[in-house]
């Protein structure tokens, strides 16, 4: 759809402020008493990233199907063994040989651009459905201010990373009032109005290419228009009522130089932002490529990075070991967490949640990143089925063998299974999310975890 040659543009604010007032309707009804339960129980979508990888011969799992055996960073996820999905061999094409590029395209499946422009990651693509029923249209948090979430655009959206703001941004009433904050919305639709009329005026004097790319900023800037009216319309309705124990919890800024209580503040906070229905939709990437989070209490003062880097090293090894486990450990905190917190319903919020965990990195020592460490979660109501290891690797190579590191490090740099692309599962979620499209980033089929 060409937006240039749309009716809207000449009195798109009065449609905007109907729009508005339509998309507002839904938030009176999932706002109510967490007590009443709405007919249908809201789906949601988490994605957390680890960067760097893994020391794959200690993640990786070699038996395929539901009889596996868990690896050892991976054994803090035994008691969730009916809930969660292992993924071994899956890649993205586009990030082979380019480990840079790993972490940007984990969610979009895309191959960025010499302009470094990506395209939507799937948790703003999930957004575009879930973002009609909720306060904030979707949820980044970042330990570097550089989230995993891409707009329509190919625009990367900031993240959040101290605790007590994430907390405020979510759950308290503006400090400056919401005549202030409406005054602010007012003003940014008066930019965007500026913007659009300035971009029609350009329309007869650029070239077809150009014009692909002026309908492209469009589509994003009526995006932004549309988050601004909701936003407005939000204002006049009251931020739930948070328990004193989920404050306690919560509103603290935890120092990141204590990462286990760091993690699982953050957990909790995702948690209750999905429990309240302020979003349905949340990412959580612990760290850069070339960065990721020593761990004090564990006595690690290097950076995932610098771990990757072992070169065989023994002692690096084993440090890079203990900081997988302890990634998958607060993992395992965040579905617990899920199991343990009611929903709408009365049912375990893991029941419509379903995460993915993982990263865009195999093994990190030399940028390996085919056979990505990924474990899918939760989503029974999404119409997830769990309990088994799927291994896209079976049928296509000559077995696991971790006795000989060379070996295996070459599956984690050269896919065994050129066709199962990580855009197969970020598919499979969009589509139990509501997305209806039978095709993302590179995807040649849904995957199936059958």
């Amino acid at each position: 759809m060409n937006y240039l040659n749309q009716s809207w543009l000449i009195d798109r604010r009065h449609a905007l402020r109907a729009l508005g007032s339509f998309i507002a309707l839904p938030a009176l009804d999932c706002m109510r008493p967490l007590r009443a339960a709405p007919p249908i129980t809201p789906k949601r979508a988490a994605f957390i990233y680890i960067p760097n990888g893994v020391n794959t011969l200690d993640y990786q799992i070699t038996d395929h199907g539901a009889d596996y055996t868990f690896s050892r960073s991976l054994k803090p996820l035994e008691k969730h063994r009916n809930v969660i999905t292992p993924i071994s061999g899956l890649h993205h094409p586009g990030g082979l040989g380019h480990h840079h590029n790993c972490q940007k395209i984990w969610l979009t499946g895309g191959q960025l651009g010499p302009s470094d422009r990506n395209s939507i990651s799937v948790d703003q693509k999930i957004a575009e459905v879930t973002s009609t029923h909720t306060r904030f249209h979707s949820l980044e948090i970042a330990n570097k201010g550089e989230s995993l979430a891409w707009t329509a655009d190919g625009i990367r959206l900031p993240g959040m990373s101290r605790c007590q703001e994430i907390f405020s941004y979510l759950f308290e009433e503006p400090s400056n009032g919401t005549t202030a904050q409406r005054r602010a919305l007012r003003r940014k639709g008066s930019v965007l109005d500026a913007n659009l009329d300035e971009v029609k005026s350009l329309e007869k004097k650029i070239g077809t290419d150009d014009k692909g790319r002026l309908e492209q900023y469009l589509t994003a800037v009526r995006e932004t228009e549309i988050r601004t009216q909701r936003a407005d319309a939000w204002l006049d309705i009251p931020r739930p009522k948070i328990e004193d124990n989920d404050r306690k919890r919560t509103n603290k800024d935890v120092p990141q130089t204590e990462a286990g209580a760091y993690f699982r503040t953050i957990y909790d906070l995702m948690v209750l932002a999905f429990q309240v229905d302020a979003t349905r939709v949340a990412t959580f990437s612990s760290g850069l490529e070339g960065q990721g989070l020593p761990i004090p209490e564990l006595k690690i003062s290097q950076s995932r990075h610098a771990l990757s880097h072992h070169n065989g090293d023994p002692g690096h090894m084993e440090k890079l070991t203990q900081s997988d486990t302890f990634a998958v450990e607060q993992y395992s905190y965040f579905l617990t967490r899920l199991a343990e917190t009611k929903d709408l319903d009365g049912k375990p919020l893991i029941d419509s949640t379903m995460s993915l965990f993982g990263s865009g990195m195999a093994y990190g020592h030399s940028h390996g990143n085919a056979n990505l460490p990924l474990v899918l979660a939760g989503g029974s109501q999404c119409g997830l089925q769990h309990g088994k290891h799927l291994d896209l690797n079976q049928g296509h190579f000559d077995g696991y063998n971790l006795a000989s590191p060379g070996a295996h490090y070459r599956l984690c740099s050269r896919p065994a299974n050129s066709d199962a692309h990580m855009s197969n599962l970020l598919l499979l979620m969009a589509n139990k999310m509501g997305v209806e499209t039978d095709q993302f980033g590179d995807s040649n089929q849904q995957l199936s975890l059958g």
